[in-house]
């Protein structure tokens, strides 16, 4: 078993401007401009994060066309989409893998059909679920395979901005455990029990450690 390994954050947010205005405002770097997912709906933002790892701000596209199924990341979800009228927020995680058809089968938790991606030089494979849910509300990580060897950090500049740490609570911990572990991503997550699923990742800026 090859081990999967954290990839990006992602960031929703209700507009791609509000998005990127929150992550620059509180880390002090403003993301670079991304692209847009033609057959989600969306279009996204881009910020490094360290070698191969960074941060994605997500949005609904406004001149793209909605598409025949719920879009990913819950994005379509009335509670989540009023909760990101009041700011954006860390709601999901992504980690590659070299094998994502055998980690999908391997994950005890269900993360949905592996779809295909192609946007300029990138291709990547990845895991988005028939209802557009995020698996355990995003403490279960997304899962994706870059099938080229460009990776978008590869092309950001470095700001200094860097990821510290991840941290998650959820109602049922053990069965998060017990994903990860199939996944070869326990050390990847802190996590504890609460009622709530949350999800928090620190980072260190040129203005000091902020939370997501």
């Amino acid at each position: 078993m090859t081990a999967a390994i954290l990839d990006h954050l992602i960031v929703a947010a209700s507009t791609l401007p509000q998005g990127v205005d929150y992550v620059a405002k509180l880390t002090g770097v403003t993301p670079r401009p991304g692209g847009k997912h033609v057959a989600m709906g969306t279009h996204n933002a881009l910020l490094r994060l360290g070698d191969r790892v960074y941060l994605e701000v997500v949005a609904i596209d406004p001149d793209g066309v909605k598409p025949d199924r719920p879009r990913w990341f819950d994005l379509d979800d009335a509670r989540l989409r009023a909760e990101l009228t009041e700011r954006p927020r860390l709601i999901a995680w992504a980690a590659r893998t070299t094998d994502i058809d055998d980690a999908v089968a391997r994950c005890p938790i269900a993360l949905g059909r592996v779809h295909p991606f192609a946007r300029g030089e990138y291709r990547w494979r990845i895991t988005i679920p028939d209802d557009g849910k995020r698996p355990a509300d995003g403490i279960a990580p997304t899962l994706i395979q870059w099938d080229v060897a460009a990776h978008p950090a590869d092309s950001l500049p470095d700001f200094g901005v860097a990821l510290a740490g991840i941290a998650a609570t959820h109602p049922d911990p053990d069965a998060i455990r017990g994903a990860l572990a199939a996944l070869g991503l326990v050390s990847a997550l802190g996590l504890t029990r609460d009622r709530h699923a949350r999800l928090v990742a620190t980072l260190a800026t040129p203005q000091g450690p902020v939370a997501l």
